[in-house]
């Protein structure tokens, strides 16, 4: 019953205009832009760069080709990739990820206001060339819920788990549901997220894709959000990081082993 009213609210939904930017940006600053009629819906899962395929954005494809080199680079046996949420782990994030996942021999590869199609194109374009990371870490949709419907956007996970099985088919995934956002449990985005997540759970087998709901770590007992824990409704603070961590330890563990005691000497991604 669950599953299908869900997937009946997906339909009807209006679309909204919430877009995650990148963790610099200062907490006063608003987490909504104008919706822009004119610009035509890009397919969640097509790779498509920032600012599309015919005038791509020069400070995303600057970022992308720094992500590129940090591929090259080498010595990533544990790697994350997302948009500003994930990116936000050199930022609120940088303590906590020395402590829990540097060990690993970690990689960031979050950009901020990334959607599915935009992790599709640096997947395919040399951000995972070279590399065969031993587990991959994936949070995204959350910027695409403004412009794409919950199917849409659960063809566009998809089609980034195939690309990161095609290129290394020994790469298993953590799939983790899109986190919450918006201050309670009955605002709109939570259920458009809802219907996502419900989308999302298939996808993990147990064995190469493993999916993972560790929404509830970030609300209160009452189904709130907090500005302790996510200032703006959406980007996490260090105490969001360190429950994120706390969540995911067992399953990293179980497929990882306990980190080392000392962290490999790799480049850090930029």
């Amino acid at each position: 019953m669950k599953v299908a009213a869900l997937a009946c609210l997906v339909l009807g939904f209006g679309v909204g205009t919430l877009v995650a930017e990148a963790p610099k940006a200062p907490a006063s600053a608003p987490a909504s832009r104008p919706a822009t009629t004119s610009r035509p819906v890009e397919p969640a899962d097509k790779a498509i760069p920032r600012g599309g395929l015919e005038n791509p954005q020069k400070s995303w494809m600057d970022r992308h080709a720094r992500l590129v080199e940090r591929a090259k680079a080498g010595g990533i046996n544990l790697y994350f990739v997302g948009d500003s949420i994930t990116d936000g782990w050199q930022g609120k994030g940088k303590a906590v990820w020395a402590k829990e996942f540097a060990p690993y021999g970690a990689g960031n590869f979050g950009i901020g206001g990334d959607r599915t199609q935009n992790v599709l194109y640096r997947l395919e374009n040399g951000e995972f060339e070279g590399v065969t990371p031993k587990l991959v870490v994936l949070m995204i949709g959350t910027n695409n819920h403004g412009s794409n419907t919950a199917n849409e956007i659960a063809a566009g996970v998809k089609k980034i788990i195939e690309t990161i099985q095609t290129k290394s088919p020994t790469t298993q995934v953590l799939l983790l549901a899109v986190f919450p956002r918006s201050p309670k449990p009955e605002d709109a985005s939570r259920k458009k997220i809802e219907a996502i997540n419900v989308l999302l759970a298939p996808m993990g087998d147990g064995k190469k894709v493993h999916y993972l709901d560790i929404g509830k770590v970030f609300l209160e007992a009452d189904g709130t959000l907090s500005k302790e824990i996510m200032p703006d409704f959406l980007h996490l603070s260090e105490a969001g990081y360190q429950r994120w961590a706390d969540a995911i330890r067992p399953k990293l563990r179980e497929i990882l082993g306990e980190p080392p005691a000392t962290a490999p000497a790799t480049a850090p991604a930029k």
